[in-house]
This record gives structure tokens, C-alpha cells and sequence, in this order.
């Protein structure tokens, strides 16, 4: 996908946090965001990386960026690192909802406490932030970016906490966004299908623990620049909703349109094994 890195001012000198912004779809979008010359505030776990990438961004990009670390699934550690952002930067222009983590097992062979444990990163951690930073928000008329999955339209088994957070998302924001009317605070679900992140090699089995094999994939992952890139793109229109990957359509349209069709394909990947 050919960017147009200088093509808008949109987001110059605005301020925009990214969460979970130090690998993946998140460092992408921060870089891109540098690009058209935001601010950045990053929040991450990882003190190291959040370190690297900030240097990152003031050596290549001569932007102003700030990483804290910050587990987004604690909401009080959520306000005191928005807290630091909004006094460090005088305010907020964008938040961008991309931390999570998934899993793959199947809901029976699922604990309870994995369940939790996704709902918590991907469901409150985006509920804490945007709660966090939205009286920012709205006196700048800002925008809220959340990042969703392909999965809120053709689930795929064996990720049925990740599926049920990225549906519980759709809910949260659409209700705010009827919330919202008139504030000038534009909200984007955005929906990327596969994409060749970490997130797809650390995964949580059943029991809560890591797995290093990484979760099937059907057609070509799509690379977290050109998903990012159209993020960007979405967020200048300010898209409302905005649905990714080239087979993502085939694959929303047989799980509506034939689900017993949808469901042997799936089974029939998950039982040849994970793309490499």
C-alpha cells in the first residue's frame, strides 16, 4: 500500500496515545501518526521497548513522545498515566484503543480466569482508557480509535474469550457514540482480519499458560504498516467503522450467508494446523 506520508496536517501537533503501541499494528500507527507530525504518548508494559521506541521516534520522526508504562487492565495505574499525559502535553487529541492479547483454546478446556484475563486487557483496558481520557477529549473534540477484529463478524473457534471482548467492544462503542452526539468526539471501530503481529505468536492456552505456536491463518496476514496505514486513512475520513484484509469480505459473507459452510472450513483449518 503506497503512503501519502505528507499528504494531510490533520493530526500535526495533535497530541495521541496509543495503547499497547510498542510492537505490532500499535508501533506501526505510532510511527505513521509521527509521520503526519502528532505527538506521541505511548503506554506498554514493557519498560525496555517503551524506551527504544520512544528514542525511536525523536531521532527519525523530530516528534515529542512519551512511553509510559502501563498495565491498561488496572484502572487506577490507567488514570494516573492519563494524568501524566494530559499534564505533560496540556491536553488529548486521540486515543487509540490497541492493547490486547488472545488465546486458543476451546471454551469447555477455557478457565475462568482466562476468560477474565482477556476481557480485562482488551475489553476494560479500552473501557479505562477512554473513561480516563475522555473529558479531554471532548473539550478538544477529539477522536477515539478502537481497535477490533474481523472476528466480531466470522468468529473463529478456539478464541471464544477473544471473540466475546471483540463483540463487547462494538457494544461499548456504539452506545457511546449515541452518547456522544453532538460533542464533536468522533469514534472508529476499526476491524483488521489477520496481520502478521506478536500477538499471533504469544498466545494463552486454556490454562492461562503461554504458547509459543502461533493461531491458524487463512489467506496472506496482511503487514501491521499497511493495516496501520489505512487506520490513518480511516481516521482523516473519520470512518466510523472500517472492516480490513481483502478476504475478509469472502469470509464475513459465508459466515452470514452459509454458517454451516463457514463452520466445516474453519474446523478443516484448525485440524491441517497453524500457518507458519
Amino acid at each position: 500500500m503506497r503512503r501519502k506520508v505528507f499528504a494531510s496536517k490533520v493530526f500535526d501537533r495533535k497530541v495521541v496515545l496509543i495503547t499497547g503501541g510498542c510492537a505490532g499494528i500499535g508501533r506501526a500507527l505510532a510511527e505513521r501518526m509521527a509521520q503526519a507530525g502528532a505527538r506521541l504518548a505511548i503506554f506498554d508494559l514493557d519498560q525496555q521497548a517503551l524506551d527504544g521506541l520512544v528514542q525511536h521516534l525523536r531521532d527519525h520522526h523530530n516528534v515529542e513522545a512519551l512511553g509510559l508504562r502501563c498495565d491498561v487492565s488496572d484502572r487506577s495505574a490507567v488514570q494516573r498515566a492519563m494524568a501524566l499525559v494530559i499534564e505533560h502535553f496540556g491536553g488529548l487529541d486521540v486515543l487509540v484503543n490497541n492493547a490486547g492479547i488472545t488465546h486458543r483454546s476451546r471454551v469447555m478446556e477455557t478457565l475462568p480466569a482466562v476468560f477474565e484475563r482477556v476481557m480485562a486487557v482488551n475489553f476494560y483496558g479500552a473501557l479505562h482508557c477512554t473513561q480516563a481520557a475522555l473529558p479531554s477529549l471532548q473539550t478538544r473534540r477529539g477522536q477515539i480509535i478502537v481497535l477490533s477484529s474481523r472476528s466480531q463478524y466470522a468468529p473463529v473457534p478456539e478464541r471464544g474469550a477473544y471473540n466475546a471482548s471483540k463483540h463487547a467492544l462494538h457494544g461499548l462503542f456504539d452506545t457511546l457514540r449515541c452518547e456522544l452526539e453532538g460533542s464533536g468526539v468522533h469514534i472508529m471501530l476499526a476491524c483488521p482480519g489477520y496481520t502478521e503481529t506478536d500477538l499471533r505468536k504469544r498466545v494463552l492456552g486454556g490454562d492461562g499458560s503461554s504458547i509459543a505456536q502461533p493461531v491458524p491463518v487463512i489467506g496472506r496476514a496482511a503487514s501491521p504498516q499497511d493495516v496501520a496505514e489505512a487506520i490513518y486513512q480511516g481516521a482523516l475520513k473519520r470512518r466510523r467503522l472500517l472492516v480490513l484484509s481483502s478476504p475478509d469480505w469472502r469470509a464475513r459473507l459465508a459466515a452470514r450467508l452459509f454458517p454451516r459452510l463457514f463452520d466445516q472450513l474453519m474446523r478443516a483449518r484448525l485440524a491441517a494446523g497453524p500457518a507458519r
